[in-house]
């Protein structure tokens, strides 16, 4: 299938965008969601609205530093990302403009959006524990900080420390558990590694299952997804693989968002508020869930997604974006130090 969606290496000039906005209602999204599933939700957001989406997706950091540095001269109307911290970064580098709208302020929880309604999340994800179900008991497991125990030895499989995931994690165990802690944790976990860190997340399931280590970090979406497969090999992982949230009974399993806002040169700004609003309406927020395995920050939206609704209900961590931008540089350094890799 073609996708209508825009890569960096194929993007509109600058000047075909200005004469797409003349000629037709449209929005111009700087996207860092590589998620194939999206495609349907912004096909139906052009259904709905008329407004066609040109996108250019991209690396979070590659978009952050191009808005930046196109300025007043920006075509971009939106821009999304798949984490807290990079929001409230761009935040604080004065890239988004204020979006005053009732139907945002009054669906999205204070915990997801900025106070002064400069960006908002739409859908978040938590980062769970994976384990071997013949090696390692759930209740082994309650914690974050219980895969820096030495029983577990050789037994951790992670991906790089620098991606996201886990940076923001970090920055969450700075704030939760404090500096000395949160050191001993890394050094802890790097100990424990199994291997050098490498692949995604859906690598370290898969390496659980292989007997190459007993537990993995990773979002629950990914598991979710192995769940839904009907591929033989994928149903052997999950049929090995359990999950579990952890912090349960402290402050809650650590979770991201992926949200987005208007930036504050945008050129369709009418436009670029109807795409959060959609967003935000029941629909889309059903289809995070039923079409990419994320939980809708809206409350109350029925969704149908019996691999969520397979994992559980949990408690989840309530650290602002704000918080967790704060401490991701020195999430960083602290990661570094530790030599994760």
């Amino acid at each position: 299938m073609t996708k209508p969606a825009l890569t960096l290496l194929g993007a509109l000039t600058f000047a075909a965008f200005t004469v797409a906005a003349h000629a037709e209602q449209v929005l111009n999204l700087y996207s860092a969601r590589h998620y194939q599933t999206d495609e349907a939700l912004y096909t139906n957001f052009t259904k709905a609205t008329g407004i066609k989406i040109n996108r250019i997706d991209g690396k979070e950091d590659e978009l952050f530093e191009r808005i930046r540095r196109e300025g007043p001269a920006s075509p971009a109307d939106v821009f999304l990302t798949v984490d807290a911290a990079r929001l409230q970064i761009a935040e604080d580098a004065g890239l988004f403009a204020p979006v005053n709208s009732r139907v945002l302020s009054a669906a999205i929880p204070a915990q997801f959006r900025d106070p002064n309604n400069h960006w908002f999340g739409f859908s978040y994800r938590a980062r769970v524990i994976a384990y071997n179900k013949a090696k390692i008991k759930p209740a082994d497991i309650d914690n974050i900080t219980d895969l820096a125990a030495p029983r577990f030895k050789g037994k951790l499989c992670v991906r790089s420390g620098g991606h996201v995931y886990n940076r923001t994690l970090v920055a969450s165990l700075i704030y939760n558990l404090g500096e000395d802690k949160t050191r001993d944790w890394l050094d802890g976990v790097v100990a424990n590694l199994a291997r050098e860190p490498k692949g995604g997340d859906t690598d370290q399931i898969r390496a659980v299952a292989a007997g190459e280590c007993d537990l993995a970090l990773t979002n629950n979406y990914y598991y979710a997804r192995l769940l839904a497969s009907t591929k033989p090999e994928d149903q052997d992982v999950v049929s090995k693989v359990g999950i579990v949230f952890p912090d349960q009974k402290t402050t809650g399993a650590h979770v991201n968002i992926s949200g987005g806002g208007m930036l504050k040169y945008a050129p369709n700004k009418a436009a670029a508020v109807k795409f959060l609003e959609y967003l935000a309406s029941p629909e889309a927020q059903a289809y995070f869930a039923n079409g990419n395995n994320e939980y809708p920050v809206v409350p109350g939206v029925k969704i149908n997604n019996p691999q969520l609704e397979a994992m559980g209900k949990f408690k989840a961590d309530r650290l602002g974006a704000d918080i967790l931008a704060k401490y991701t540089p020195k999430a960083q350094r602290f990661i570094d130090r530790a030599g994760w890799k």
